[in-house]
């Protein structure tokens, strides 16, 4: 399996605050990464590392390479809103546009000119739907309004939203916080069928989630990477006693 990202002496500064600290480690292509730790930890800042989403918050700034297929995204020649359309988010909380289904899933499309109108941009959205698993709850009520949809349908058409315009990375910021039970398998499923695609990082609260749905797991604490390692490596044999003793529930 090859890396698709690979971070290297990464660190990130809010103003004076130092955010993430000397951070190496590598996301392979078509599995599905989970970062855990407590709130405040990292992990979260550390996801919109990954495509530059901090970019926009004041006085930021970051210093060393993560690499995307070999290229450092923070090199000075990126095109920042190209990079987002390789490294698609989702968020904790489901976003849909205050628009149709259809036009949520078209809308990316349509701004970077992969199709305008007509056939082309059905089949995109279509497939997206399909993609997102929700095509057959939607495909004959497309032109009704999104926010009618239920929170856990509404997160699935944000996926569809992001796969629209074919990155090569989701990033997933505790995806399932805000949803039932029953939605969050819904996604953890979901997220599964994407990874033969995508490659896939997600911040999640849940460590039994971590462990049923990743393949990796990197346990961030104070800023600092602990340990990184194979999810089922990580949770049954952890070779650092800070992270058996957060998995375990004895620090948190």
């Amino acid at each position: 399996m090859t890396n698709k990202i690979e971070v290297r002496d990464f660190n990130f500064y809010y103003g004076e605050f130092h955010a993430l600290k000397g951070l190496n480690l590598a996301i392979r292509e078509h599995a599905i990464t989970a970062l855990i730790g407590p709130s405040g930890c990292g992990k979260s800042t550390f996801l919109r590392c990954l495509n530059r989403m901090n970019d926009t918050i004041r006085g930021t700034r970051a210093q060393g390479e993560v690499l995307l297929d070999g290229a450092n995204i923070y090199a000075p020649a990126v095109d920042v809103v190209e990079l987002r359309q390789q490294v698609g988010m989702v968020f904790q909380r489901p976003n849909p546009f205050p628009q149709s289904i259809y036009d949520n899933v078209a809308f990316g499309p349509r701004v970077v000119g992969m199709a305008a109108r007509g056939a082309e941009l059905d089949r995109i959205v279509q497939e997206s739907l399909e993609g997102a698993a929700l095509w057959d709850e939607v495909k004959h009520r497309l032109r009704d309004h999104a926010l009618d949809l239920n929170p856990g349908q509404q997160q699935r058409l944000c996926i569809a939203r992001t796969i629209a315009v074919k990155p090569q990375v989701i990033l997933m910021d505790e995806p399932c916080s805000a949803l039932d039970p029953v939605a969050t398998l819904r996604v953890e499923d979901l997220m599964r069928r994407l990874a033969a695609e995508y490659t896939i990082v997600i911040v999640t609260h849940n460590m039994q989630q971590a462990a049923r749905a990743s393949d990796y797991t990197g346990f961030f604490w104070l800023g600092e990477l602990v340990e990184f390692n194979a999810t089922e490596t990580l949770f049954s044999t952890p070779s650092k006693p800070l992270t058996e003793a957060y998995i375990t529930g004895r620090r948190g």
